[in-house]
């Protein structure tokens, strides 16, 4: 997201509160920022939506993506992946506006949650196979462009989910995943959420 505005630092907003530029002024993004990216998610469902919304993401803006997630919520069951794995199909959503209407990754919801069962019935789940990727230490940038794309860790994430039968699922998509689910802490230096998720603090 940062990679709109690169070279640039905090902003200070008119609450006294620095963020990055991309939440510094859409109150949408500037919600989003200030009440849930990159605090911890760890449970399965949780983690299975944010995976979900990474992939909407693709080739699209993530205020996009966040305009329509009430929508694909109530689509998609509340990203509950026992009941999204049981949907028969999704072509009936393709004529549904208020849901991003490509194809593919509206299947890939359907395979993604069928692959989220099958890691639960080998005895663990998403939350935990995705933690398990945390680098030992996460990026300190200062400027929005000194924020990574992609990791080591979010190669070899990105490997791993292929494996078990996910898609979507790319090093790009893997690592802005590990940044909003807490993972890594890549808000820049000198921002109020800087170390607020206390996983680095």
């Amino acid at each position: 997201m940062d990679d709109e505005f690169p070279g640039t630092g905090p902003i200070m907003g008119d609450d006294g509160k620095a963020r990055p530029p991309w939440a510094a002024h859409d109150p949408l993004l500037r919600d989003y920022y200030d009440t849930e990216w990159g605090m911890p998610v760890r449970d399965e469902r949780g983690m299975y939506e944010r995976l979900c919304l990474e992939g909407f993401q693709v080739g699209l803006s993530w205020r996009l993506i966040l305009s329509k997630r009430e929508a694909l919520r109530a689509a998609f069951h509340g990203f509950d992946p026992d009941k999204v794995a049981a949907m028969e199909g999704i072509e009936h959503l393709l004529d549904d506006a208020t849901l991003i209407r490509n194809h593919r990754k509206l299947s890939a919801v359907v395979t993604n949650a069928r692959a989220t069962l099958a890691l639960r019935e080998e005895g663990t789940h998403l939350g935990e196979l995705v933690w398990s990727f945390q680098p030992s230490e996460t990026p300190e940038p200062v400027f929005a462009e000194d924020v990574p794309t992609q990791s080591e860790e979010s190669v070899a994430l990105a490997r791993e989910l292929k494996r078990h039968g996910f898609t979507f699922v790319g090093p790009v998509t893997m690592y802005a995943l590990m940044e909003s689910t807490g993972i890594l802490d890549t808000n820049l230096v000198g921002t109020w959420r800087r170390g607020a998720s206390g996983v680095w603090s």
